[in-house]
Protein backbone atom coordinates (compact mmCIF):
# COMPACT_ATOMS: atom_id res chain seq x y z
CA UNK A 1 0.00 0.00 0.00
CA UNK A 2 1.56 3.30 -0.88
CA UNK A 3 2.18 5.97 1.56
CA UNK A 4 1.31 9.66 1.28
CA UNK A 5 5.19 10.14 1.13
CA UNK A 6 4.94 7.87 -1.77
CA UNK A 7 2.62 10.10 -3.59
CA UNK A 8 4.43 13.40 -2.89
CA UNK A 9 7.75 12.76 -3.85
CA UNK A 10 6.61 10.34 -7.15
CA UNK A 11 4.50 13.60 -7.84
CA UNK A 12 7.48 15.87 -7.51
CA UNK A 13 8.79 13.75 -10.75
CA UNK A 14 5.92 14.02 -12.64
CA UNK A 15 4.76 10.75 -11.85
CA UNK A 16 1.20 10.10 -11.47
CA UNK A 17 -1.54 6.92 -11.05
CA UNK A 18 -5.21 7.42 -12.51
CA UNK A 19 -6.48 7.60 -8.60
CA UNK A 20 -5.96 8.07 -4.87
CA UNK A 21 -7.85 7.59 -2.02
CA UNK A 22 -6.62 9.65 0.50
CA UNK A 23 -7.95 8.94 3.70
CA UNK A 24 -6.87 9.87 7.46
CA UNK A 25 -7.13 12.79 9.65
CA UNK A 26 -3.75 14.04 9.15
CA UNK A 27 -5.31 17.19 6.65
CA UNK A 28 -1.73 18.53 6.63
CA UNK A 29 0.20 15.87 4.84
CA UNK A 30 -3.17 14.83 2.42
CA UNK A 31 -2.63 18.81 1.63
CA UNK A 32 0.56 18.79 0.78
CA UNK A 33 -0.04 15.18 -1.09
CA UNK A 34 -2.93 17.35 -3.13
CA UNK A 35 -0.54 20.16 -3.64
CA UNK A 36 2.35 17.72 -5.13
CA UNK A 37 -0.17 15.97 -7.47
CA UNK A 38 -1.52 19.79 -8.53
CA UNK A 39 1.86 20.87 -9.46
CA UNK A 40 2.34 17.64 -11.88
CA UNK A 41 -0.91 17.96 -13.40
CA UNK A 42 -0.14 21.85 -13.72
CA UNK A 43 3.13 21.27 -15.25
CA UNK A 44 1.40 19.09 -18.07
CA UNK A 45 0.25 22.20 -19.87
CA UNK A 46 -2.81 24.82 -19.58
CA UNK A 47 -2.21 25.41 -15.45
CA UNK A 48 -5.41 25.58 -13.36
CA UNK A 49 -7.40 25.32 -16.70
CA UNK A 50 -7.70 21.42 -16.19
CA UNK A 51 -8.82 21.39 -12.07
CA UNK A 52 -12.35 20.59 -10.97
CA UNK A 53 -12.93 20.69 -7.68
CA UNK A 54 -16.41 18.40 -5.58
CA UNK A 55 -17.34 18.00 -1.76
CA UNK A 56 -18.40 14.93 -1.44
CA UNK A 57 -21.65 15.75 0.73
CA UNK A 58 -24.93 15.56 -1.49
CA UNK A 59 -22.71 14.57 -4.44
CA UNK A 60 -23.83 12.07 -7.23
CA UNK A 61 -20.75 10.11 -8.38
CA UNK A 62 -22.66 10.36 -12.10
CA UNK A 63 -21.14 14.17 -11.62
CA UNK A 64 -17.66 12.67 -10.77
CA UNK A 65 -17.15 10.15 -13.54
CA UNK A 66 -18.62 12.56 -16.42
CA UNK A 67 -16.00 15.03 -14.94
CA UNK A 68 -13.58 12.19 -14.91
CA UNK A 69 -13.94 11.56 -18.36
CA UNK A 70 -13.54 14.78 -19.58
CA UNK A 71 -10.51 15.28 -21.78
CA UNK A 72 -8.27 17.64 -20.63
CA UNK A 73 -7.99 21.48 -22.90
CA UNK A 74 -4.54 21.77 -24.30
CA UNK A 75 -2.74 19.53 -21.40
CA UNK A 76 -1.62 16.05 -21.57
CA UNK A 77 -3.55 15.26 -18.24
CA UNK A 78 -6.61 16.89 -15.98
CA UNK A 79 -7.24 16.37 -12.24
CA UNK A 80 -10.73 15.97 -10.27
CA UNK A 81 -10.60 16.55 -6.82
CA UNK A 82 -13.22 15.19 -4.31
CA UNK A 83 -12.84 16.28 -0.87
CA UNK A 84 -15.01 14.54 1.88
CA UNK A 85 -15.87 11.73 -0.83
CA UNK A 86 -17.18 9.86 2.46
CA UNK A 87 -20.11 12.43 3.19
CA UNK A 88 -21.39 10.80 -0.30
CA UNK A 89 -24.34 8.37 -0.06
CA UNK A 90 -23.28 4.49 0.58
CA UNK A 91 -25.28 4.18 -2.64
CA UNK A 92 -23.39 7.25 -4.64
CA UNK A 93 -20.26 5.64 -3.12
CA UNK A 94 -20.45 2.20 -4.43
CA UNK A 95 -21.07 3.90 -7.95
CA UNK A 96 -18.22 5.21 -8.03
CA UNK A 97 -16.24 2.62 -6.96
CA UNK A 98 -17.16 1.10 -10.44
CA UNK A 99 -14.95 3.86 -12.09
CA UNK A 100 -12.16 2.86 -10.21
CA UNK A 101 -12.13 -0.41 -11.93
CA UNK A 102 -11.95 1.43 -15.29
CA UNK A 103 -10.41 4.90 -14.60
CA UNK A 104 -9.56 7.64 -17.56
CA UNK A 105 -5.88 8.14 -18.73
CA UNK A 106 -5.72 11.28 -19.20
CA UNK A 107 -7.62 12.54 -15.69
CA UNK A 108 -5.86 11.77 -12.12
CA UNK A 109 -9.11 11.50 -9.43
CA UNK A 110 -8.42 12.12 -5.88
CA UNK A 111 -10.69 11.21 -3.65
CA UNK A 112 -10.20 12.24 0.17
CA UNK A 113 -11.77 11.34 3.32
CA UNK A 114 -11.44 11.23 7.16
CA UNK A 115 -12.57 7.43 7.19
CA UNK A 116 -14.06 4.76 5.38
CA UNK A 117 -15.24 1.35 6.15
CA UNK A 118 -13.61 -1.20 4.69
CA UNK A 119 -16.26 -3.69 3.80
CA UNK A 120 -17.80 -1.33 1.39
CA UNK A 121 -16.85 -1.48 -2.29
CA UNK A 122 -15.06 2.12 -2.84
CA UNK A 123 -12.67 0.83 -0.36
CA UNK A 124 -12.51 -2.69 -1.21
CA UNK A 125 -12.04 -1.95 -4.94
CA UNK A 126 -9.23 1.67 -4.17
CA UNK A 127 -7.47 -1.38 -1.92
CA UNK A 128 -6.72 -4.05 -4.97
CA UNK A 129 -6.44 -1.53 -7.41
CA UNK A 130 -3.56 0.19 -5.34
CA UNK A 131 -5.31 3.49 -4.81
CA UNK A 132 -5.54 3.45 -1.31
CA UNK A 133 -3.21 5.59 1.21
CA UNK A 134 -4.25 4.85 4.34
CA UNK A 135 -2.78 7.51 6.99
CA UNK A 136 -2.42 7.15 10.57
CA UNK A 137 -2.25 10.08 12.92
CA UNK A 138 1.68 10.63 14.31
CA UNK A 139 2.13 9.60 17.51
CA UNK A 140 5.74 9.15 19.68
CA UNK A 141 9.14 9.18 17.38
CA UNK A 142 7.10 10.15 14.45
CA UNK A 143 5.59 13.02 15.51
CA UNK A 144 9.13 14.19 16.82
CA UNK A 145 11.14 13.40 13.36
CA UNK A 146 8.09 15.27 11.66
CA UNK A 147 9.01 18.33 13.71
CA UNK A 148 12.42 18.04 13.14
CA UNK A 149 12.19 17.92 9.51
CA UNK A 150 10.05 20.77 9.50
CA UNK A 151 12.65 22.63 11.11
CA UNK A 152 15.34 20.99 9.11
CA UNK A 153 13.19 22.10 5.97
CA UNK A 154 13.14 26.00 7.56
CA UNK A 155 17.22 25.34 7.75
CA UNK A 156 17.55 25.16 11.48
CA UNK A 157 18.61 22.86 13.93
CA UNK A 158 16.03 22.49 16.86
CA UNK A 159 17.04 20.72 20.21
CA UNK A 160 15.55 17.38 21.70
CA UNK A 161 14.33 19.60 24.86
CA UNK A 162 12.60 22.03 22.55
CA UNK A 163 10.76 19.37 20.60
CA UNK A 164 9.50 18.01 23.50
CA UNK A 165 7.96 21.53 24.52
CA UNK A 166 7.07 22.12 21.47
CA UNK A 167 4.78 19.09 21.20
CA UNK A 168 3.87 19.95 24.71
CA UNK A 169 2.63 23.41 24.23
CA UNK A 170 0.77 22.82 20.77
CA UNK A 171 0.02 19.26 21.20
CA UNK A 172 0.27 16.66 18.01
CA UNK A 173 -1.77 18.40 15.65
CA UNK A 174 0.26 18.95 12.44
CA UNK A 175 -0.87 22.07 10.54
CA UNK A 176 -0.43 23.81 14.48
CA UNK A 177 2.85 22.73 14.60
CA UNK A 178 3.65 24.03 11.07
CA UNK A 179 2.87 27.05 12.12
CA UNK A 180 4.46 27.20 15.18
CA UNK A 181 7.89 26.35 13.88
CA UNK A 182 7.13 28.81 10.80
CA UNK A 183 6.87 31.53 13.91
CA UNK A 184 9.70 29.47 15.58
CA UNK A 185 11.50 30.10 12.43
CA UNK A 186 11.19 33.89 11.93
CA UNK A 187 11.77 34.35 15.34
CA UNK A 188 14.83 33.36 15.96
CA UNK A 189 16.35 34.02 12.16
CA UNK A 190 17.64 32.12 9.42
CA UNK A 191 20.06 29.61 10.34
CA UNK A 192 19.74 29.84 14.19
CA UNK A 193 19.18 27.14 16.51
CA UNK A 194 15.91 26.28 17.93
CA UNK A 195 15.95 25.49 21.63
CA UNK A 196 13.87 25.23 25.02
CA UNK A 197 13.89 29.24 25.47
CA UNK A 198 12.67 29.97 21.78
CA UNK A 199 9.54 28.24 22.86
CA UNK A 200 8.78 29.27 25.74
CA UNK A 201 8.90 32.91 24.81
CA UNK A 202 7.73 32.56 21.24
CA UNK A 203 4.74 30.07 21.16
CA UNK A 204 1.47 30.38 22.95
CA UNK A 205 -0.03 27.87 25.33
CA UNK A 206 -3.11 26.43 24.60
CA UNK A 207 -5.02 26.93 27.64
CA UNK A 208 -5.73 23.34 27.96
CA UNK A 209 -7.60 23.72 31.10
CA UNK A 210 -10.29 25.65 28.74
CA UNK A 211 -10.44 23.32 26.84
CA UNK A 212 -10.84 20.74 28.67
CA UNK A 213 -14.01 22.68 30.08
CA UNK A 214 -15.56 22.54 27.18
CA UNK A 215 -15.12 19.42 26.56
CA UNK A 216 -16.48 18.76 30.34
CA UNK A 217 -19.51 20.69 29.49
CA UNK A 218 -20.30 18.66 25.99
CA UNK A 219 -20.39 15.77 28.94
CA UNK A 220 -22.88 17.83 31.24
CA UNK A 221 -24.87 18.99 28.73
CA UNK A 222 -24.05 22.76 29.86
CA UNK A 223 -24.44 25.31 27.37
CA UNK A 224 -23.88 28.19 29.43
CA UNK A 225 -20.68 26.22 30.19
CA UNK A 226 -19.39 25.53 26.69
CA UNK A 227 -20.27 28.93 25.30
CA UNK A 228 -17.85 30.49 27.91
CA UNK A 229 -15.17 28.55 27.45
CA UNK A 230 -15.08 28.50 23.59
CA UNK A 231 -15.58 32.20 24.01
CA UNK A 232 -12.67 32.48 26.38
CA UNK A 233 -10.34 31.01 23.79
CA UNK A 234 -11.83 32.85 21.00
CA UNK A 235 -11.07 36.14 22.99
CA UNK A 236 -7.67 34.70 23.28
CA UNK A 237 -7.57 34.95 19.94
CA UNK A 238 -7.44 30.85 19.66
CA UNK A 239 -8.07 30.24 15.47
CA UNK A 240 -11.43 28.85 15.37
CA UNK A 241 -9.83 25.53 13.63
CA UNK A 242 -7.20 25.20 15.89
CA UNK A 243 -9.54 25.11 18.95
CA UNK A 244 -12.23 22.76 16.78
CA UNK A 245 -8.53 20.41 16.37
CA UNK A 246 -7.79 20.45 19.78
CA UNK A 247 -11.35 19.58 20.89
CA UNK A 248 -11.18 17.15 18.72
CA UNK A 249 -8.10 15.50 20.77
CA UNK A 250 -9.25 15.73 23.48
CA UNK A 251 -12.74 13.74 22.58
CA UNK A 252 -9.97 11.18 21.14
CA UNK A 253 -8.53 10.79 24.12
CA UNK A 254 -11.49 10.35 26.41
CA UNK A 255 -12.91 7.58 23.41
CA UNK A 256 -9.51 5.83 23.95
CA UNK A 257 -9.72 6.16 27.59
CA UNK A 258 -13.35 4.29 27.40
CA UNK A 259 -11.74 1.50 25.82
CA UNK A 260 -8.93 1.20 27.57
CA UNK A 261 -11.05 1.29 30.80
CA UNK A 262 -13.27 -1.23 29.06
CA UNK A 263 -10.97 -3.24 28.66
CA UNK A 264 -10.20 -3.51 32.36
CA UNK A 265 -7.08 -1.13 33.06
CA UNK A 266 -6.48 0.74 36.03
CA UNK A 267 -7.22 4.77 35.48
CA UNK A 268 -3.54 5.61 35.38
CA UNK A 269 -2.46 2.72 33.18
CA UNK A 270 -5.56 3.96 30.94
CA UNK A 271 -4.49 7.10 31.04
CA UNK A 272 -1.47 6.66 29.59
CA UNK A 273 -3.09 4.26 26.72
CA UNK A 274 -5.00 7.04 25.67
CA UNK A 275 -2.20 8.94 25.50
CA UNK A 276 -2.23 11.30 28.49
CA UNK A 277 -0.13 11.95 31.85
CA UNK A 278 -1.42 9.57 34.53
CA UNK A 279 -2.51 13.34 36.60
CA UNK A 280 -5.40 13.29 33.90
CA UNK A 281 -6.37 9.64 35.12
CA UNK A 282 -8.66 10.74 37.36
CA UNK A 283 -10.52 13.61 35.26
CA UNK A 284 -10.93 11.26 32.40
CA UNK A 285 -12.26 8.27 34.39
CA UNK A 286 -14.91 10.72 35.02
CA UNK A 287 -15.43 12.12 31.13
CA UNK A 288 -15.00 8.69 30.15
CA UNK A 289 -18.28 7.99 32.19
CA UNK A 290 -19.93 10.98 31.01
CA UNK A 291 -19.57 10.52 27.43
CA UNK A 292 -21.59 7.10 25.53
CA UNK A 293 -19.67 5.63 22.23
CA UNK A 294 -23.09 7.07 20.52
CA UNK A 295 -22.21 10.58 22.17
CA UNK A 296 -19.18 10.50 20.83
CA UNK A 297 -19.72 9.64 17.44
CA UNK A 298 -22.36 12.46 16.98
CA UNK A 299 -20.09 15.15 18.91
CA UNK A 300 -17.01 13.39 16.03
CA UNK A 301 -20.17 13.79 13.07
CA UNK A 302 -20.56 17.35 13.83
CA UNK A 303 -16.68 18.85 14.52
CA UNK A 304 -16.46 17.32 10.68
CA UNK A 305 -19.37 19.28 9.74
CA UNK A 306 -18.06 22.62 11.26
CA UNK A 307 -14.50 21.69 10.30
CA UNK A 308 -16.34 21.92 6.23
CA UNK A 309 -17.97 24.92 7.27
CA UNK A 310 -14.93 27.19 8.63
CA UNK A 311 -13.43 26.36 5.65
CA UNK A 312 -16.04 26.86 3.52
CA UNK A 313 -18.39 29.00 4.72
CA UNK A 314 -18.80 33.17 4.38
CA UNK A 315 -20.26 33.43 7.85
CA UNK A 316 -17.96 34.26 11.10
CA UNK A 317 -15.42 32.15 12.14
CA UNK A 318 -16.59 32.99 15.62
CA UNK A 319 -20.05 32.28 15.15
CA UNK A 320 -19.84 28.86 13.23
CA UNK A 321 -18.20 27.99 16.13
CA UNK A 322 -20.24 28.99 19.33
CA UNK A 323 -22.84 27.20 17.12
CA UNK A 324 -21.58 24.05 16.86
CA UNK A 325 -20.61 24.56 21.35
CA UNK A 326 -24.44 24.67 21.22
CA UNK A 327 -25.59 21.72 18.60
CA UNK A 328 -22.43 19.67 20.98
CA UNK A 329 -24.14 20.17 24.32
CA UNK A 330 -27.94 19.22 22.55
CA UNK A 331 -26.43 16.37 21.01
CA UNK A 332 -25.43 15.20 24.30
CA UNK A 333 -28.99 14.97 25.47
CA UNK A 334 -30.42 11.42 25.66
Amino acid sequence: MPTLSDVTKRAAKGSLDPVYVLVGSERLLIERAIDAVRKAVDAMGAPDFNIEVFDGKGLEASTVVAAARTLPMMADMRLVLVRHVDGMTPAEQRHLADYLDDPSDTTCLVLTASKLDGREKLAKTAKKQGYLVDTKPLRGRELREFVQAEAAAREHNIEPQAIEALIEAVGDDLAALDDAIERLSLFVGPGQRIDADAVSTCVTRIRVESIWSLVDAIGLKDRRKGVAAAQSLLDDREPPLRLLAMVARQLRIVARMREALSDGLRPQEAAKRAGAPPFKAGDLTESARRFTADSLGKAFALIAETDRALKSSKRPPDVIVQEAVLELCADQRQ
